[in-house]
């Protein structure tokens, strides 16, 4: 059994301030409501939900929400002959793009908001992107579609290693 060789490996998650601030903000009224309702039996609100309709929303926002974006993270590895990406918990399994396929990449220095609309599993009409924070990332030029944007916090290191990945396969062909 032959052993695979990872020549890079990246495990991002969200880190933005703004966003956890968001998410947790949204959390912490429906704990507060739970708290203030179930636990402290006061109504909350001027027109309160039922106990249980609480519950089910506390579960859902208060504790789902937080801990999917918690969960949520991009894993990106660089094998010969090929590029892995996996956004979890969008992809059970990782996207295998073949770099044979590539027939150019860059370094890229990109506008999130802009030029992609935001961060995630992103569509525009500069193609596909995978990022999930900062601006830096590895765009990679196919012969048959558009444009696959990689965002990296260690782009340079990923620039080499999907170079080093394409020789090496080239070699072993």
């Amino acid at each position: 059994m032959s052993k695979k060789i990872i020549l890079y490996h990246e495990q991002q998650r969200f880190k933005q301030f703004w966003l956890w601030a968001v998410v947790l903000g949204v959390a912490a009224i429906f704990w507060a409501g739970f708290i203030n309702q179930i636990l402290l039996r006061n109504s909350f609100g001027s027109r309160p939900v039922s106990g249980l309709q609480l519950t089910i929303f506390f579960v859902l926002i208060g504790i789902g929400l937080p801990y999917f974006f918690y969960s949520m993270r991009l894993t990106t590895e660089v094998q010969p002959g090929e590029l892995r990406v996996r956004f979890w918990p969008f992809h059970l399994k990782p996207v295998k793009i073949p770099l044979h396929l590539v027939r150019e990449y860059e370094l890229a220095t990109y506008n999130p908001i802009l030029d992609y609309g935001g961060w995630g599993i992103r569509w525009s009409l500069n193609g596909k992107a995978y990022n999930m924070s900062g601006n830096e990332g590895v765009r990679l030029y196919f012969y048959n579609k558009k444009p696959l944007l990689i965002g990296s916090q260690r782009a340079e290191e990923l620039f080499e290693a999907i170079g080093a990945a394409k020789r090496m396969k080239q070699a072993n062909t």
